[in-house]
C-alpha cells in the first residue's frame, strides 16, 4: 500500500473512531486491515451536482478523485440499471443505481451492533463489493462467514476482490431472502440490503438466542435498523436502533411497475384530520409505512391544484389529498380506506408522545410483523 493510500486509510479509521462509530478494538483492527479501495477496482459512480433529473458520472481508477473517494465516508454507486459498471460508459448516465459500496460509518456501525464474539457464525445477506464481508472475515476468520449475493456479476466481482486481499469465505449466489439453509444454524444474520418484511427463513436459520440485524423499510422510503433476537417458539423481536439507516431494498421486494393509475375522480371525500405533510417527515412517514406497507406516494397536478396520492399496490386502493384555504381534504377509493388507516396509526403514535424510532419494538411471528412503541 502506498504512503498516500495508507494515510487516507488511517484518516478514515481515525474519523470513524472520533465520531463514535468505531467503538471497540477488535473492529478497529479489522477496519485497519481491510483496504476499501481493493473493493472498488474498476471505479464508481458519483452523483452529478445540481443535475435534474439525477445523473451519475463514472470515476475511474486513473482519476485523481478515485483513491480519495474510496476513503471518504460516503456510499459509492458501483452498478446502474442492473448491468452497467463505471468502465462501460463515458459521460453521464440517468438510470437508477442498483448496487453500491455503503458508507463505511454505516457498515461499521452495523458490525459493532452485531455484538459478535470469536467462534460465532455469520450469514451475510448482500455481499455487494465484498468490503463488509472482508471486515467480517478479519474479525472472525473466513471459515465463520457465509455471504449471499443476488446478482451473479456483482458476486463474481466481490469474489475476485476478496481473493485479492487473501480472503476466501463461503460465497453463495442466489436469493438472500431465503438465506442459505445448508450452513444453518447461524449465530448472527446481517443484511446489507433493506427489506419490507423480515423473511421467515432468516429466523428459521438463526439459532434460538441468536440475532438478526437488518434495515426494515418500504416503498415510502423511510427505513430503520433493527436488531431482533430469535426465540425458541420461532418468533423474533427486538428494538429499532434509530439513526435512519438506509439501504437499497432487496431486489425481489422492489415495487412492481405502477401500470394504470386508478380513477382519481372516484371515491368518497372527507376533511382530513392529518394532512399530506405527514409524508414529508421521516419518522411519521415510517409510521404510515408500518400501517400501509404497500403504499407508494405520487405528486401530481389535477384540476389546477397539487394532489398527493397514496397508492396501495397490495390492494389497489388509493387516497388523494389536497389543500384548499388551509384545510386538507382526502378522497379515498378502493377496498381499503388508506388514509383512515394512516390517520389511525399516526393518531396512536401522536397520543404516545410521537416517540422516536429508537423507542419502537418490532415483533415477527408466522402471521406477520408488527410494531409497538
Amino acid at each position: 500500500m502506498s504512503t498516500d493510500v495508507a494515510r487516507l486509510h488511517q484518516q478514515l479509521v481515525n474519523s470513524l473512531e472520533q465520531t463514535g462509530t468505531l467503538r471497540t478494538e477488535p473492529w478497529r483492527r479489522a477496519v485497519e486491515s481491510v483496504p476499501r479501495h481493493e473493493f472498488l477496482r474498476g471505479g464508481f459512480f458519483r452523483r452529478v451536482p445540481n443535475a435534474f433529473p439525477v445523473a451519475w458520472q463514472p470515476v475511474l481508477e486513473d482519476s485523481a478523485d478515485w483513491i480519495r473517494g474510496c476513503y471518504t465516508d460516503e456510499s459509492l454507486v458501483t452498478q446502474i440499471a442492473n448491468t452497467i459498471v463505471p468502465t462501460d460508459i463515458r459521460g453521464d448516465i440517468l438510470r437508477e443505481p442498483t448496487s453500491s459500496s455503503t458508507l463505511p460509518s454505516l457498515v461499521v456501525r452495523m458490525l459493532e451492533e452485531l455484538r459478535l464474539e470469536p467462534g460465532m457464525t455469520v450469514l451475510e445477506i448482500g455481499t455487494g463489493t465484498g468490503y463488509s464481508t472482508a471486515l467480517l472475515c478479519a474479525r472472525l476468520g473466513e471459515g465463520f462467514v457465509t455471504s449471499v449475493e443476488y446478482d451473479a456479476e456483482v458476486a463474481a466481482r466481490a469474489e475476485t476482490a476478496l481473493a485479492r486481499v487473501g480472503m476466501y469465505p463461503k460465497l453463495v449466489t442466489g436469493d438472500g431472502l431465503i438465506g442459505f439453509a445448508k450452513g444453518a444454524p447461524y449465530d448472527r444474520v446481517i443484511a446489507t440490503c433493506g427489506v419490507r418484511s423480515v423473511p421467515r427463513e432468516w429466523i428459521e436459520q438463526t439459532r434460538p438466542g441468536g440475532e438478526i440485524l437488518t434495515t426494515v423499510g418500504g416503498w415510502l422510503g423511510a427505513s430503520e435498523l433493527t436488531r431482533l433476537t430469535v426465540h425458541d417458539d420461532g418468533t423474533a423481536s427486538g428494538p429499532l436502533l434509530g439513526g435512519r439507516a438506509s439501504f437499497m431494498l432487496a431486489r425481489p421486494q422492489l415495487p412492481p411497475p405502477l401500470g394504470l393509475l386508478p380513477d382519481l375522480s372516484a371515491g368518497e371525500e372527507r376533511e382530513a384530520v392529518i394532512g399530506a405533510e405527514a409524508l414529508d417527515d421521516w419518522t411519521s412517514r415510517f409510521v404510515v409505512q408500518c400501517a400501509v406497507p404497500g403504499g407508494r406516494r405520487l405528486a401530481m397536478e389535477r384540476d389546477g391544484r397539487q394532489e398527493d396520492l397514496l397508492i396501495d399496490s397490495d390492494s389497489g386502493s388509493s387516497a388523494a389529498l389536497y389543500q384548499e384555504a388551509g384545510r386538507w381534504t382526502v378522497r379515498q377509493h378502493g377496498p381499503r380506506a388508506l388514509w383512515d388507516t394512516a390517520e389511525d396509526q399516526l393518531g396512536r403514535w401522536n397520543a404516545a408522545g410521537a416517540p422516536e424510532p429508537a423507542r419502537f419494538t418490532l415483533r415477527v411471528t408466522p402471521e406477520g410483523q408488527s410494531y409497538s412503541w
